[in-house]
């Protein structure tokens, strides 16, 4: 099996040798250590990484990709069947996505034209300031649109 070193790893795959280790350690992806404890892994995390980035992209959280990853066979790098099978829940996710944004990009078109484009002294969208009573916030902005950007490492 064929091992690869953090650098290389990092140059194949655009991800930071920081992020690496972060993964390694939410078990997103292993590595075995050399005698002078430096990280090796196996050609496969290429894979895993190309997923966990799509993953991201749709929104998932490194929470839920990890639990995603959790059902790939250990024994054997995961094939375009595994993957499929994955990501045929993301459709769903993706579509209320594009429904989210869709609704926002509509409703700046109204928005914008008042020149203010802020809700706290919107007397249309929040008259009175409303919206603070509910806490800081994009209170009225859809939950999908609310999310942790993919390229944070919160999960």
């Amino acid at each position: 099996m064929e091992l690869l070193t953090i650098g290389q790893v990092s140059a194949r795959s655009g991800v930071a040798p920081s992020a690496l280790r972060y993964y390694e350690q939410q078990g997103l992806v292993t590595a075995t250590r050399t005698s002078g404890g430096a990280r090796r892994f196996p050609r496969s995390v290429l894979r895993r990484l190309a997923f966990v980035r799509a993953a991201q992209n749709v929104g998932l959280s490194l929470t839920e990709i990890r639990a995603a990853l959790d059902t790939l066979p250990g024994e054997r790098p995961p094939t375009a069947a595994d993957w499929a099978r994955l990501s045929r829940g993301w459709r769903d996710r993706l579509d209320a996505q594009i429904a989210a944004l869709t609704q926002l990009r509509d409703g700046l078109d109204s928005c914008i034209g008042c020149g203010c484009l802020s809700l706290d002294r919107c007397a249309l969208s929040n008259p009175g300031d409303v919206a603070s009573r509910e806490g800081s916030g994009a209170r009225w902005l859809s939950p999908l649109l609310r999310r942790v950007p993919p390229t944070s490492n919160a999960g």
